[in-house]
């Protein structure tokens, strides 16, 4: 099963929780083992999963990624000025895989599915989530 989600960001650097929409999904398809992929369409975004017990966790991400990639001194800069963007999305990556377990997310109680806005804010950034059954 497959299925697109679009959320808008509101941010230029931003972190957004969208474990629940993908719950959803998975909800859906009915599927009780098997694996969730959640990849999101766009080369400066990525996928993390992280704490979002508190907004601290989320707020340290983007204070290191704007430590590693500042913006403004890369040559993708003479282009359309989002070189940090492009690099940000390099190291973490356009997707992530959950294992199935029992019709739900093998997530820990303080893991969380986030979309990284690194180019924003966007009106759509569109998500692909796949859901796939194993044999039990």
């Amino acid at each position: 099963m497959q299925k697109m989600i679009q959320v808008s960001t509101s941010k230029h650097n931003e972190l957004l929780d969208i474990t629940n929409q993908v719950a959803n999904v998975v909800k859906n398809s009915k599927i009780q083992t098997g694996l969730v992929n959640v990849y999101v369409q766009g080369a400066t975004a990525g996928i993390m999963i992280q704490e979002n017990w508190d907004q601290s966790v989320q707020n340290d991400v983007i204070a290191l990624f704007k430590k590693l990639a500042p913006a403004g001194i890369w040559e993708h800069d003479k282009q359309d000025n989002n070189g940090d963007s492009h690099l940000k999305a390099g190291i973490v990556g356009p997707g992530e895989t959950i294992p199935l377990l029992d019709g739900t997310m093998g997530l820990s109680t303080w893991q969380n599915i986030f979309l990284c806005e690194f180019d924003g804010p966007r009106n759509e950034r569109t998500i692909v989530v796949t859901v796939i059954e194993t044999e039990k």
